[in-house]
């Protein structure tokens, strides 16, 4: 029989069904409670979604789509009975939540922790299946203690945003198993995985996934745990075979500048290395503003408190000798505080509207 460990607390699955359990922080409480109405065979869940496929909202999702989802999961990484897991994903929203359907499906030992930024320095175990957002992950690599306890992980997979160039060379140099997912709240966790490699990061579907793309090239998807309806996703992707794609940015991102549209999300990794060459590892974004003779200028948004004259000098420089002039920002804006969603994602639109 499956556990769950709490800081010092051990439960059974069969402790969590019968309620034999208290937990006066409100957080492991929800996790628990959670699991009881799991184990106790609710058959449906209102979920959080992020906004990929339209406006973000509240959406009831089906057990057997979850069932399905942590299935192919399991099938994919080969996880049995007793494989031990790290659940340290905010459980309010649907990645942390299918961490717990995880460990209750595969009847497996599952290590709940808050979500915090280095969740290694909760727990010295070691695990065969761990899910983190890409600032975790950075996180546990930076810190002393906490960067063999990440290379120990068999499984690990990233998701919530897109890994840096940067996050990757650190993976690949620590010898981490580690795939980047893709998915979203309404196919219930993710429909494909990329294994973290030096070139492209190349997306294979799980079992019984179907993609296609519209004229716009976005992506869509029909997956058992969708529950089969076909979903219009704001991603745009390079579709490879039926199998496979490239992910190459939101279509809700694109800036149109004169006619040339551009891409942010496949042009900031390639000033990553520039903007830490002179404000160190600041967050940053390129963003479409209006413009009456362009229709938008491209601007980059720099997560610091003051202007620096001299260093943005630098900047534009560094970025002419890198960059054609149509992908050159033709303004640099600064904010005290980037903006995030509650998975962590920069909220561009609400970001920019604080940058001066």
């Amino acid at each position: 029989m499956g556990k769950i460990i709490i800081e010092k607390s051990i439960y059974s699955f069969e402790d969590i069904r019968l309620g034999n359990w208290s937990e006066s922080d409100p957080y492991f409480h929800q996790a628990l409670s959670f699991c009881q109405s799991w184990l106790c065979g609710k058959e449906e869940f209102e979920m959080s979604t992020s906004g990929s496929t339209g406006e973000p909202k509240n959406i009831q999702v089906k057990r057997k789509q979850m069932e399905v989802s942590a299935a192919g999961t399991g099938d994919f990484f080969g996880l049995d009975k007793g494989s031990k897991l790290l659940c340290c994903l905010n459980i309010w929203m649907v990645a942390g939540k299918m961490m717990l359907v995880r460990a209750l499906e595969w009847d497996a030992e599952v290590t709940v922790v808050k979500p915090i930024e280095n969740p290694l320095l909760e727990t010295d175990d070691n695990f065969d299946f761990v899910a983190m957002v890409p600032m975790q992950v950075a996180a546990c690599l930076d810190h002393p203690i906490t960067r063999p306890r990440i290379r120990q992980i068999k499984n690990l997979i990233i998701g919530g945003a897109p890994s840096s160039s940067l996050l990757i060379e650190k993976i690949l140099e620590q010898g981490i198993s580690a795939f980047q997912t893709y998915g979203m709240t309404e196919t219930v966790s993710h429909i494909a995985l990329a294994k973290i490699s030096a070139g492209d990061l190349i997306y294979k579907v799980l079992p019984g996934v179907k993609i296609g793309t519209d004229k716009e090239k976005r992506l869509w998807i029909k997956a058992p745990m969708a529950g089969e309806k076909k979903l219009q996703t704001n991603d745009l992707v390079e579709l490879l075979d039926e199998d496979s794609f490239k992910w190459q940015g939101r279509a809700d991102f694109t800036i149109n500048s004169g006619g040339i549209k551009l891409q942010p999300e496949l042009m900031e990794p390639k000033i990553i290395p520039i903007i830490q060459s002179l404000f160190g590892h600041q967050e940053f974004f390129l963003f479409g503003k209006p413009d009456e003779r362009l229709g938008q200028k491209l601007v980059l948004v720099i997560q610091q408190k003051e202007k620096d004259v001299k260093k943005e000098q630098d900047l534009l420089l560094a970025l002419k000798e890198n960059f054609n002039r149509y992908h050159l920002p033709k303004e640099i804006l600064y904010v005290d505080e980037l903006v995030k969603t509650a998975s962590g994602k920069i909220n561009r639109p609400e970001s920019y509207k604080i940058a001066k």
